[in-house]
């Protein structure tokens, strides 16, 4: 797969700006980098994006996640590996995530059960992680980033 975006250093500085702000408030959230990693690979799985798996896998990794546990989220239900609070936010990503598939979005059940397990700043920071996550995913698709290569 080829690049169609040849050089994405001469954008608008002001986007890379407010990128560095968003991941700066994600971080700011208290959310363990390894559940970050996690439901960005979950999204990108679903959305099918080959650059974002390769990096939240690799970001998983350097945050100290298992190869076991990152080679088995696209079977988080019925995978052994996985807390209560990391399903709970697995479900919101996917849920999240796959709007235009037609499916309910976020019920309650899934909102009460992220409730149980987290702050409320800790949701905003899963959710802002789950936004931008299909935001970048969805830009990587359309210039068709290929994996291992990095933005910048």
């Amino acid at each position: 797969m080829e690049n169609r975006l040849k050089n994405k250093n001469t954008n608008n500085p002001d986007v890379w700006t407010g990128l560095q702000h968003l991941h700066k408030a994600i971080a700011a959230g208290g959310v363990d980098p390894k559940l970050l990693a996690l439901v960005h690979l979950r999204a990108s799985q679903i959305n099918g994006c080959s650059a974002c798996v390769h990096a939240s896998a690799a970001g998983g990794k350097k945050a100290g996640d298992t190869d076991e546990r990152l080679h088995n989220v696209a079977a988080w239900r019925e995978a052994p590996f996985y807390t209560d609070a990391e399903r709970a936010a697995l479900a919101l990503a996917e849920a999240a995530t796959r709007l235009q598939d037609g499916a309910l979005g976020v019920t309650d059940e899934i909102w009460e059960e992220v409730n149980a397990h987290f702050t409320e700043e800790q949701i905003g920071a899963i959710n802002l992680e789950i936004a931008l996550t299909n935001f970048f995913n969805r830009i990587n698709r359309t210039i068709k980033e290929p994996a291992g290569k990095t933005w910048g």
